[in-house]
């Protein structure tokens, strides 16, 4: 089968011939249509988690992937041949992941696609939609609450807006100007130009009173520190790349951690249900050929790719 891996940490991500993975048990065999590409995509390859993370080579890259299920393992029985299916097919140890052809992932890592839309759809949104669902859980956002989420419009972003403004919350996000139109149409009631000068200074001449929630998916330990400004005593602030000091703001009477994410099944299927149902608006920035993953993994590395890229498969 085809597959996008890397043959050691560090090494550029190329094309490959693998052999066809099969199932054991409780895993589920699926026919990829799609993948979703990450950030965190490229910091596997080059290594980033260290031993943290043990991997065999060669590892297909990619974690999130949508298709149909082509077989089962002994145990199996949330699935059958021919489910469509999406979720999280990262597999380090035994060197599996999405981006290829064919792929096995553990059942409870995978759930029902959502019905109403493509594979492609689907596979935007497992990592970053379960992020976001999480997010909105932990930071306790609820009708009446402002929120300031900073990094707003990606992948993350864009699902923390819909979630917390179907909620009842009043979101304010981060934008340039080109997108500010597209931010409130996905549920944010205020925009801030984040280019125009520092963020902090421009929501608390809107709000003197600050915000009850920061959501931070961008900014390292000092810009963060200076957004924390705007949390009102009592409220909560978090970073999605380990930049809150949870000592420092609890001497501030805030609320604050680093976010780790906690995927589930149930989640997936929570997901599906608001895609499903129109609740939830899944952005797909552009879709590429397997053969072109390696330069939309270079892309992202320099955090100028815009949207969400899939891979069709």
């Amino acid at each position: 089968m085809r597959a996008v891996a890397v043959s050691a940490f560090g090494e550029q991500p190329q094309l490959m011939e693998l052999p066809q993975p099969e199932p054991g048990p409780g895993e589920v065999l699926v026919r990829l249509a799609a993948a979703g590409l990450n950030p965190v995509d490229w910091k596997l390859a080059d290594g980033m988690f260290g031993d943290a993370v043990p991997a065999a080579f060669p590892l297909v890259l990619g974690s999130d992937g949508a298709g149909e299920v082509l077989a089962i393992g002994s145990g199996v029985r949330r699935f059958t041949i021919g489910d469509a299916v999406f979720g999280q097919f990262q597999r380090p140890k035994q060197g599996g992941g999405s981006y290829c052809e064919l792929a096995v992932a553990d059942e409870e890592r995978i759930a029902h696609a959502a019905r109403s839309v493509t594979y492609a759809t689907s596979a935007a949104v497992p990592t970053a939609g379960m992020t976001a669902y999480n997010l909105v859980e932990e930071t306790r956002i609820a009708e009446g609450r402002r929120v300031l989420i900073v990094g707003a419009t990606g992948g993350v972003g864009t699902f923390v807006t819909q979630l917390a403004a179907g909620r009842g919350a009043e979101v304010i996000a981060t934008a340039r100007p080109a997108k500010a139109e597209l931010m409130r149409t996905l549920g944010a009631a205020e925009t801030v130009d984040h280019t125009a000068g520092p963020i902090a200074d421009q929501v608390l001449a809107i709000h003197p009173d600050g915000v009850d929630v920061l959501i931070d998916m961008t900014s390292g330990p000092t810009e963060f520190a200076a957004l924390t400004r705007t949390v009102r005593d009592g409220g909560t602030a978090v970073s999605l790349i380990g930049s809150a000091d949870a000592d420092e703001l609890t001497e501030h009477n805030l609320r604050g951690f680093n976010f780790v994410n906690r995927p589930s099944p149930q989640l997936l299927e929570i997901l599906a249900g608001q895609v499903d149902a129109g609740r939830l608006t899944v952005l797909v920035g552009r879709e590429v050929s397997l053969e072109e993953a390696p330069d939309a993994l270079a892309a992202s590395r320099t955090g100028r790719a815009q949207g969400k890229t899939v891979l069709a498969i």
